[in-house]
């Protein structure tokens, strides 16, 4: 079968859906739009990913193949969609009735992986063997690619690292910070001790998720345990870089559980190069600071693994989905 010369990705999030019709041979963006989702009805949400398609391909003339990022996945034993926040899409089947509305396969994959796979083929891990994206923004999610092509796994859960607990948990007293450092009354000990266990209940039901401690939220979630002050993140990661005590303190608990928690993903898949996504991205000291302590962590004598930001930036998903047609044939 001759392969179509576009390739079309849709990015459906909480608040946004995005499609971009990119070209075949070189990656070329040709179309993109963007949308406010429909909130809480599937029905307007499938028709909206079906209108979409179709003024991408009447605006270039050709018909493309399709793939969707998703907050979620598509189980593998029922064929309907799991694990997602968007959670009028869950229980529903999405693959069949997108693919038979459109009268085409539809390759659908967490958008997490998504994110990996745009930054492998031609982001920031171009020309790597195994990449680890993550995504840390109000959550955390993670997807893993290997030679160009996402690793959903038997459960269809590979890469969900947000969701496995903090490791190597730490006791922090008053000691641990700057002298001139007064922690507030917010949930601290009367010994002015805090603790990482058990940890904060997330929403999937477990304690102490990588999510609650370095996603953006929970950057700021710390800073409020420890000062009592309500800052928003941007606010506190300023403060750290001007030398403000408390907010640096933050900043080098944060840079400490982002080591930790990239450290055991390091262990397991070893890969070439970590990008991340996500508000947290931004921060652009993380990329030297992070490396310089992780090693403590990871079980080797020597850590090659690069630390990058996406190449794509906020693009990254949607050309993701696109590339999960990155076949020599389609």
């Amino acid at each position: 079968m001759t392969q179509p010369s576009i390739k079309l990705g849709i990015d459906f999030g909480g608040t946004k859906t995005e499609i971009i019709a990119l070209d075949a041979k070189n990656g070329k963006e040709l179309f993109r739009k963007r949308i406010q989702t429909p909130r809480d009805d599937y029905g307007h949400s499938l028709q909206s990913f079906v209108t979409l398609v179709q003024e991408a391909e009447n605006e270039i003339g050709v018909i493309g193949t399709l793939g969707m990022g998703i907050p979620g996945t598509i189980s593998q034993d029922t064929g309907f969609v799991k694990n997602a926040n968007s959670t009028w899409m869950s229980g529903k089947p999405l693959k069949k009735d997108l693919g038979d509305l459109l009268n085409r396969e539809v390759r659908i994959e967490n958008d997490a992986n998504c994110f990996a796979v745009s930054e492998a083929v031609d982001g920031a891990g171009a020309g790597t063997n195994i990449v680890f994206g993550a995504i840390i923004g109000t959550g955390c999610g993670g997807g893993v690619v290997v030679n160009g092509k996402p690793i959903a796994g038997r459960n269809g859960i590979g890469g969900e690292w947000g969701h496995n607990p903090l490791p190597y948990q730490k006791l922090y007293m008053q000691d641990d910070l700057p002298h001139n450092f007064e922690m507030g009354e917010s949930d601290i000990t009367q010994d002015k001790s805090w603790s990482e266990y058990p940890g904060p209940q997330c929403y999937c039901g477990k304690r102490s998720c990588n999510e609650l401690w370095i996603s953006g939220t929970g950057f700021k979630r710390d800073y409020h345990h420890v000062t009592g002050e309500n800052l928003s993140t941007h606010d506190v990661i300023a403060n750290a870089k001007a030398g403000e005590p408390k907010a640096a303190a933050a900043y080098d608990r944060y840079i400490d559980r982002l080591a930790r928690a990239l450290s055991v993903v390091i262990n397991i898949i070893d890969p070439d190069i970590v990008v991340l996504g996500g508000g947290m991205s931004n921060v652009a000291a993380l990329y030297e600071d992070v490396p310089k302590i992780w090693g403590k962590y990871i079980f080797s004598d020597v850590v090659h693994t690069k630390l990058k930001p996406p190449f794509h930036g906020d693009s990254s998903g949607v050309r993701g989905a696109a590339w999960l047609w990155n076949d020599k044939a389609a």
